[in-house]
């Protein structure tokens, strides 16, 4: 049975930092495409991040060069390092992982996803 938990999310000001954790489990972790979602009341989810299974990456527009993806194999483990944050990330954040290529992840929603974790930044 798959299993993704995340961990991280909570409340930072406006340019801080944080970092969101998904733990995976039940399946070949090393072999799946990875990301993290985002979703606002009212608002379709979205793409935040992606990571390959080779480790290969994709951004969305508005998270480029504040936000990195990366996976450890060793600790079935992707992370989200988020860096000067704004109260437009304000969000809940969903690991998902699928066994498709990473250019999947922006066309459309499939495989399993955690429960999420919300993201607070304050002005």
């Amino acid at each position: 049975q798959v299993q993704l938990v995340e961990s991280g999310g909570g409340l930072v000001q406006a340019g801080g930092s944080l970092r969101l954790s998904c733990a995976a489990s039940g399946y070949i972790f090393s072999s799946t495409t990875m990301g993290w979602y985002r979703q606002v009341p009212g608002k379709q989810r979205e793409l935040v991040a992606a990571i390959g299974s080779g480790g290969s990456t994709d951004y969305a527009d508005s998270v480029k060069g504040r936000f990195t993806i990366s996976r450890d194999n060793a600790k079935n483990t992707i992370y989200l390092q988020m860096n000067s944050l704004k109260p437009e990330d304000t969000a809940v954040y969903y690991c998902n992982c699928r066994n498709l290529p990473i250019s999947t992840m922006a066309r459309y929603e499939t495989g399993y996803w955690g429960q999420g974790t919300q993201v607070t930044v304050s002005s």
